[in-house]
């Protein structure tokens, strides 16, 4: 069971892919972890606290940091991961589309984020951290993507404009920015052409991500930052 000086963090879309491995960073760390998705089921490891919703809807994100403080008592850290992709032409985007994904990548962090820092405040500081797209700095006509640019690049302003607003509170507020990412999301068939898209000549792999959002969680005088692990593609063609 989790000491009260333990740190805690919430890490979202956890059930597979960059979120599982988050939470299994967080927990090297020595963190404790709050790890929710739509289907996540429970751990077994007691530092690992599991909350199955939809982290779209406000009520999921309060129960979701609830739990945290009723649990661990404190919150330290947010880790927006969960995000959805929809690459289609423009015109050809339903309006589920963008309920869908205006939804999981936009709504999901307005109201975590919101719910979670008085709570970051309350510890003197902390760190929020979300997951965005290459493609938001970088488009590319090979994969017209304007709900990930919209929403994606959303977060990545509310990045810079939240870590203004809590510099002097002791909350970071950063972004890692991938490339594409070997992940179940991505099936084997597309994977050459999706390795195509880097200048490397390669996907990434889960654990550059990880490693991207620890080394963002320990560094202090970074905030503000959106850090691209993107294989070259927010740096040209």
């Amino acid at each position: 069971m989790s000491t009260r000086n333990q740190k805690v963090a919430i890490v979202t879309g956890a059930s597979q892919g960059i979120g599982a491995a988050l939470v299994e960073g967080y927990r090297k760390l020595g963190y404790a972890v709050v790890a929710t998705s739509r289907t996540i089921t429970s751990a077994d490891d007691a530092d690992v606290l599991t909350v199955r919703g939809d982290i779209a809807d406000p009520v999921t994100a309060e129960r979701v940091v609830d739990a945290a403080v009723k649990q661990f008592g404190r919150i330290d850290a947010v880790v927006n991961n969960a995000g959805v992709f929809v690459a289609k032409p423009f015109t050809d985007y339903t309006a589920e589309d963008y309920v869908s994904v205006t939804g999981v990548n936009v709504a999901s962090f307005f109201h975590l984020t919101q719910q979670a820092v008085p709570h970051l405040l309350a510890q003197g500081g902390g760190h929020i951290v979300s997951i965005t797209t290459s493609l938001v700095d970088n488009a590319d006509s090979r994969v017209p993507s304007v709900l990930a640019s919209l929403t994606k690049g959303g977060l990545q302003s509310a990045t810079k404009s939240l870590a203004i607003e809590y510099a002097t509170r002791g909350i970071r507020v950063n972004a890692v920015s991938p490339g594409t990412i070997k992940t179940p999301m991505h099936p084997a068939e597309t994977r050459e052409f999706l390795a195509a898209l880097h200048p490397v000549g390669r996907m990434g792999e889960v654990s550059d991500i990880v490693d991207a959002v620890l080394y963002l969680e320990t560094a202090p005088f970074v905030t503000g930052e959106i850090l691209h692990v993107d294989g070259g593609m927010s740096a040209g063609h």
